[in-house]
């Protein structure tokens, strides 16, 4: 009895200039980032005839369990990647919490449990870091809310790259030591994260460093493609009906949306309409409000929420988020802190996941959508967990039990148990009330 094996997929790289989002202005494959004509934000272009005669699901599903799998798709040069493991997270298929919203079709995409970092941005540093490296530079940077910040340092780390990052200074403790661990220089500057973002434009045009989310932002945003790719070739090579994730800058939406498009363009899944929801913090919500006012601009505000790993006052692609949910008929909501603290809560105690406060916006925005009757009950829905609630524990210390104290002896368990119960049994009488 002979076993087949699957023959590793070959090598190509499809990526062909950086394009403007506004015109058509082309440039080539450098540490550039914004259109000089029309002040766009820059994206990559691709060969997608080369990748359409090289690349199949087969091919695809012969490759390494990580985000490299699509390496075609992706703005890499060379066959030297930074490879920790990244991506091939779980889509987990929703029970208890598609029966609790009145669903019967929820997934639950669950990047809490992405490597190295327990984020999705794992994915956009793994990509911008390889091709850093490409390009030649020795120390990498950002500037992050935390989760970028943890990524950066840790992938740094282990591709053997200097590495100085910027944050606001009050962030979540967890975010800070997963970020001090890996050794980095660390930045934490007294302000917003727009001020940071501001402060760093400065640094890179003085010191020539590699910015992920600056002048490798191009590269950097591709990484977002691939939790689009993934969830099609989990649900079995087919696109979803309708997907919920969060909003900061509008990247990962948009890269999302492309990533579905790229599939469909070189034949890996059949076209179909795919609705784009988005989810924001009231304290931050600058692409809900212009959505709900029907505005084609976003107004830059002030953050103040707790949900500060999405809180970007001023997205940068914030317009290009909300022409999706258009033109796709999906929606952008926004909740409060208490009903994100729910949210965080609602996904624990139903699906076992323990998310941050990114998470608990996306999960409260889900719920307020089913509750408006903006979800199809019968759609295939598709929500993006992308962080891990470790890292925000502050949020909802306060809000949860303590444990029971007990003596090392069963009457003093069995007297506890009966207080548990009966503490139980009244927090679901209020609820009835």
């Amino acid at each position: 009895m002979t076993t087949a094996t699957k023959t590793a997929p070959e090598f190509i790289s499809a990526c062909t200039k950086l394009v403007s989002k506004e015109g058509n202005t082309e440039y080539p494959l450098k540490a550039l980032h914004i259109c000089e004509e029309t002040f766009a934000p820059l994206e990559v272009a691709y060969d997608y005839d080369l990748i359409r005669r090289h690349v199949t699901r087969e091919t695809i599903e012969a490759g390494p369990n990580s985000i490299w799998r699509y390496r075609a798709f992706l703005p890499v040069t060379g066959k030297d990647v930074i490879d920790v493991g990244t991506g091939m997270t779980p889509l987990v298929k929703s029970h208890r919490l598609a029966r609790r919203l009145g669903l019967k079709n929820l997934y639950i995409k669950n990047d809490a449990v992405n490597m190295p970092t327990l984020s999705f941005k794992d994915r956009v540093v793994s990509v911008a870091l390889t091709r850093a490296r490409e390009l030649g530079f020795t120390t990498v940077s950002c500037a992050s809310t935390g989760n970028l910040a943890n990524s950066t340092a840790a992938i740094a780390a282990h591709a053997g790259l200097d590495c100085c990052v910027f944050i606001p200074a009050d962030l979540e403790a967890g975010k800070i030591l997963g970020t001090l661990i890996y050794n980095p220089t660390l930045m934490a500057v007294k302000g917003n994260y727009d001020q940071v973002n501001r402060l760093c434009c400065e640094v890179g045009n003085s010191y020539g460093w590699g910015f992920v989310n600056i002048n490798l932002r191009p590269y950097y945003s591709e990484g977002s493609k691939t939790l689009g790719f993934e969830v099609a070739e989990q649900l079995g090579w087919k696109l979803p009906d309708h997907i919920v994730a969060p909003l900061a800058s509008g990247s990962l939406f948009t890269k999302i949306h492309k990533g579905f498009q790229e599939f469909v363009k070189v034949g890996l899944v059949d076209d179909k309409p795919v609705r784009f929801s988005g989810a924001q913090a009231e304290g931050c919500s600058p692409i809900a409000s212009a959505f709900q006012e029907g505005r084609d601009f976003v107004k830059p505000v002030k953050p103040n929420t707790i949900a500060k790993s999405i809180a970007i006052g001023n997205p940068a692609d914030g317009v290009y988020a909300l022409d999706i949910a258009r033109k796709t008929n999906g929606n952008i909501e926004s909740v409060n802190d208490a009903e994100i603290i729910e949210g965080i809560k609602l996904l624990a105690e139903t699906e076992g996941i323990f998310t941050e406060t990114a998470g608990g916006t996306t999960v409260a925005v889900l719920k307020k959508l089913v509750e408006a009757g903006k979800i199809d009950p019968e759609e295939t829905t598709v929500v993006y967990i992308t962080g891990n609630g470790l890292k925000t524990q502050e949020a909802v210390q306060s809000h949860v039990g303590e444990p029971l104290t007990i003596d090392a002896n069963l009457d003093s368990f069995e007297r506890a148990l009966e207080r548990s119960r009966t503490l139980e049994r009244l927090e679901w009488q209020q609820v009835l009330v």
